[in-house]
């Protein structure tokens, strides 16, 4: 995490020691006896940058997690901690904060000497603890509400590179009105922030229009490094979406790895901090993909691999919960009993659909095989370092549940209800499951297959990969014969959300089914059944490549690459593809610069989160499958754009990524609603007020335009005292206002329904990961 020169994100400021050279202090923010959390902050009072620098200290506990920092050396219990690689350097008067988890707690500060290449290159200083009822991994929120008496606007969009330096940069006041992506930039890539005044919606008291010259500053050196001037965006109207007038500052001649801010002198308003480097991404990818750790059923969340602050035991493992899970109407009967234990809570909710999780798994299947040379083998799961990829590892537990689910004549049952508690562990109801459908045994055969075609290729995997192929002939035979059983499970009492589909979701999913069987099998029965069909699925009668049919869509693709299919077939897709994203909602939006914001969707609904890493995905998919488009760097723009938006660049200027303060962010999402997270939690609730705040990485739905309250609020919810839980009015926002600033950081449950807009969904996860991992460079090791 950063701590800048307010310390936005402690209670307790540190004051330089007066020592003419570097001096640092360590401080314990967090202790909770099985485990601690500290800080030490190297403050440079040196009259020259301090270079090559590490901190040294004996602290009698063992260091099993650190950030803006590596180990050098342990011996015994002293250590040697150098920088991370992009803060090497700390500037004339600049600090460095490095964080670190610890066990067992009980600690005490220690004294930290400092040594490195500068005026003063060792010194020491006496150490420092504070105690904190919170955690310090707090993400610091942005003031939105500060007001500039700037009188000048600039329109220009010319820039000038500059090398002085001058000005108490780190002492302006970090604001909601420079909005820019939190995590950084990749050299090579456009960098552009939104600089916003807002007109409409809660924000619109606030007040700001741009110096004519901001400025790039390293925050090591701590001097300009370059000057750009902010452009109008459409004339200086106010975006539809975002109620905001905005102005766009191109910075992409900055390329210099290093950590950098974008200043205004006139206002003294600075942006968050952001690193550009070809590595930005990664530490933000493995939190994504760690997310469905914690969200694993039935497994034990303990360290070293799970963080002690959302450690917990095993969970739904006990009598008739999932390995005696019972059918929902028949659930006394043990006759009716299956082990169906593994698999994730799909969402806030624990439940476990079959339909989606198949889904889950092809998605992160595929972005294994589209990407295989970025998924190493350590990103701190149970599995990791067994030799095989940790994404892929957890597909495998995700793919074991998946099993579980199938009967012995390859129909696969369809939903399973869980019981609800927080922790997880603490959930003591019984499990049950919905019956086998059409629609799960088409999606399990898809997923079964692509598993069995990318595991084919693991060492060790092999008997493994056979097992998932006959499975997955298996199901896909019991669907042909039986292409209409449905379950509706929400309509009976089953779960929450409704995963059953229509007539036209059966044959996607048939589809999806026989292309993925084709791939793993080269059997001319599966190619038939794609070359009879494909011209009915939407893409293919309407010319039209959506965010909403994002699977059938990727899976036509996927099929026109593969070696065996008809040349006419795979080109009327990809040509019938081009023409798609020539449509209003695709290139058209990118080339005319419809959105204040630089990354256009279509509309904004529940789950808008989801659907700027679906409509990032469709650019990219343009290119990877050779379906024409204006080219790869043009496409890889486009899709940056929507992770800028979701990493900061947005009317809120927030990370849509859950507690994201440890990996660069200043911002990012404080709560949420997640049965494991609830509101009211002393320890989970939220990052600023609880202990610890809910886990990171969970990308949540995001802004909602439709959202209000329950129906039943404000006098029908059937007692007075259901009624008062309902407040005098809908919170605002999200309600009330421009479509994207339409999201609040809350969890509350019914009948303020805050799931409508913060629940995270493992569908908004694979697919944000999915766009990521595009963008992140291959394992060095």
């Amino acid at each position: 995490m950063r701590l800048s020169h307010q310390c936005l994100l402690f209670s307790m400021c540190l004051v330089a020691p007066s020592a003419f050279a570097a001096q640092a202090t360590m401080n314990i923010t967090n202790d909770w006896g099985q485990g601690a959390q500290a800080e030490i902050v190297v403050l440079n009072d040196d009259p020259v940058p301090l270079s090559d620098w590490t901190v040294e200290f004996d602290l009698d506990a063992e260091i099993t997690q650190i950030w803006n920092g590596n180990i050098v050396s342990h011996t015994g219990s002293h250590y040697v901690v150098g920088p991370a690689g992009y803060n090497g350097t700390v500037g004339v008067d600049g600090q460095v904060s490095i964080g670190f988890l610890t066990t067992p707690g009980g600690l005490s500060a220690v004294p930290v000497t400092v040594q490195g290449d500068g005026g003063g290159s060792s010194s020491s200083s006496s150490s420092s603890s504070s105690s904190s009822s919170s955690s310090s991994s707090s993400s610091s929120s942005s003031s939105s509400s500060s007001s500039s008496s700037s009188s000048s606007s600039s329109s220009s969009s010319s820039s000038s590179s500059s090398s002085s330096s001058g000005g108490d940069y780190l002492g302006y006041e970090t604001s909601g009105f420079i909005t820019v992506d939190q995590f950084g930039y990749l050299p090579d890539s456009e960098k552009v922030a939104v600089l916003r005044d807002p007109q409409l919606g809660y924000d619109s008291a606030g007040e700001y229009v741009p110096d004519s010259d901001i400025r790039v500053v390293d925050l090591d050196s701590g001097e300009v490094v370059y000057t750009a001037q902010a452009s109008a965006w459409n004339g200086g109207a106010t975006g539809d979406n975002s109620g905001d007038r905005v102005w766009h500052l191109d910075f992409s001649a900055v390329t210099a790895p290093g950590e950098y801010i974008l200043a205004d002198a006139q206002s003294e308003l600075r942006s968050p901090a952001f690193r550009i480097g070809a590595d930005i991404y990664r530490p933000v990818l493995e939190q994504a993909v760690r997310t469905f750790y914690y969200q694993r059923a039935g497994f034990a969340k303990q360290s070293p691999y799970a963080d002690a602050r959302w450690a917990d035991g095993a969970s739904h493992l006990g009598t008739s919960q999932d390995p005696e899970a019972t059918l929902y109407s028949d659930a006394d009967n043990a006759n009716t009993q299956r082990d169906l234990r593994g698999g994730w809570f799909d969402a806030g909710d624990y439940n476990k659909y079959t339909n989606w999780h198949a889904d889950y798994l092809i998605a992160l299947l595929h972005s294994y095989r589209e990407n295989p040379a970025v998924w190493s083998d350590d990103f701190n799961i149970p599995e990791s370092g067994n030799g095989i990829p940790d994404l892929l590892d957890e597909v495998i537990w995700g793919m074991d549940w998946l099993v579980r689910m199938q009967e012995d004549n390859g129909s696969v049952l369809s939903v399973m209800d869980l019981s609800h508690a927080s922790p997880p562990s603490s959930a003591s109801g019984p499990s049950t499951y919905g019956p086998a459908t059409t629609a799960a045994s088409y999606t399990s055969a898809a997923a079964f297959a692509l598993g069995s075609h990318i595991f084919g290729q693991i060492a060790g995997l092999e008997s493994y990969a056979a097992d998932l192929r006959d499975r997955a002939e298996a199901a896909w035979q019991w669907a042909q014969a039986n292409p209409a059983v449905t379950f509706y499970n929400a309509d009976n009492g089953v779960a929450a959300g409704e995963q059953e589909v229509d007539d036209y979701g059966r044959f996607a999913k048939s589809l999806i089914a026989a292309v993925q069987l084709y791939g793993a099998t080269g059997a001319a029965e599966y190619r038939d059944y794609v070359e009879a069909n494909y011209q009915d699925a939407h893409l293919m009668l309407w010319s039209w490549a959506s965010i909403w049919e994002a699977e059938i869509q990727h899976a036509l693709l996927y099929y026109s690459s593969l070696d065996g299919v008809s040349g006419e077939v795979a080109s009327a897709i990809r040509s019938t593809y081009e023409t798609a994203m020539n449509g209003d909602a695709n290139w058209p939006a990118v080339t005319g610069d419809i959105d204040a914001y630089r990354a256009s969707i279509p509309e904004y609904t529940w789950g808008s989160n989801r659907s700027h890493s679906h409509q990032g995905n469709l650019y990219l998919d343009q290119q990877l499958f050779n379906a024409g488009g204006p080219g790869t760097a043009e496409a890889r723009d486009a899709a940056l754009r929507h992770l800028n938006y979701l990493h900061g660049v947005n009317p809120r200027g927030q990370v849509y990524l859950s507690n994201m303060g440890e990996f660069g962010a200043e911002h990012s999402v404080d709560s949420f609603y997640h049965t494991w997270f609830a509101d009211g939690s002393p320890l989970w609730d939220s990052v600023g007020e609880s202990s610890y705040g809910p886990a990171p990485g969970f990308l949540v739905g995001g802004p909602n335009p439709s959202y209000d309250w329950d129906a039943c609020c404000p006098g029908s919810c059937g007692s007075p005292e259901n009624n008062a839980l309902c407040g005098v009015a809908p919170p605002e926002p999200p309600y009330g206002q421009p479509a994207q600033k339409s999201f609040l950081d809350f969890n509350t449950s019914w009948p303020l329904n805050s799931w409508a807009v913060t629940e995270n969904h493992n569908a908004y996860q694979v697919a944000y990961i999915r766009l990521l991992s595009k963008f992140v460079p291959a394992d060095s090791e």
